[in-house]
């Protein structure tokens, strides 16, 4: 089962309805209304179905409200949350650990191992420098973000 279905899993134990095929005007992906999530019929991948399926389920758990005009702070602060869920549900620290560990050595190929986009991953890169910094240590692995991803074990010294 790929991410995607995991996400529709989710939502439906959740009790969220998901239309996939939603028209939109305008450039909206996505949008969660009151317990119901509707997906633009223009997302042409799984990996992008997945992202946009994952931040909307980040509104149901972290948003409140017609959180539409962004201009707003609080509404750009719940935006955020909600960005911020998605990238830990798809990606997380240790997501990025696992691409590492499987071989991936481009954005691409760590994209692809993580069933997300690349704009995606970018995304979450800028959003982990933003929220730990240059670096962070987790599970006994280093991770880089400036100026590139990187992500290394840690040696113990005996």
């Amino acid at each position: 089962m790929n991410k995607y279905e995991k996400l529709l899993n989710e939502a439906v134990s959740e009790g969220i309805s998901v239309d996939e095929n939603y028209t939109f005007r305008g450039k909206l992906k996505g949008l969660y209304i009151n317990g119901s999530i509707a997906l633009s019929d223009q997302l042409d991948t799984t990996a992008e179905k997945s992202c946009i399926l994952a931040e909307e389920l980040g509104h149901h758990y972290t948003s409140y409200g017609n959180i539409l005009n962004l201009s707003n702070i609080q509404n750009a602060k719940q935006e955020h949350q909600a960005r911020g869920w998605a990238f830990d549900k798809q990606i997380g620290l240790q997501g990025l650990i696992d691409a590492f560990e499987y071989g991936c050595n481009t954005s691409y190929e760590t994209a692809e191992f993580l069933e997300v986009t690349e704009i995606f991953l970018q995304e979450a890169i800028d959003y982990y420098r933003n929220k730990f910094g240059a670096s962070v240590i987790h599970n006994n692995y280093y991770i880089l973000f400036i100026p590139n991803l990187a992500v290394g074990k840690l040696v113990k010294k005996d």
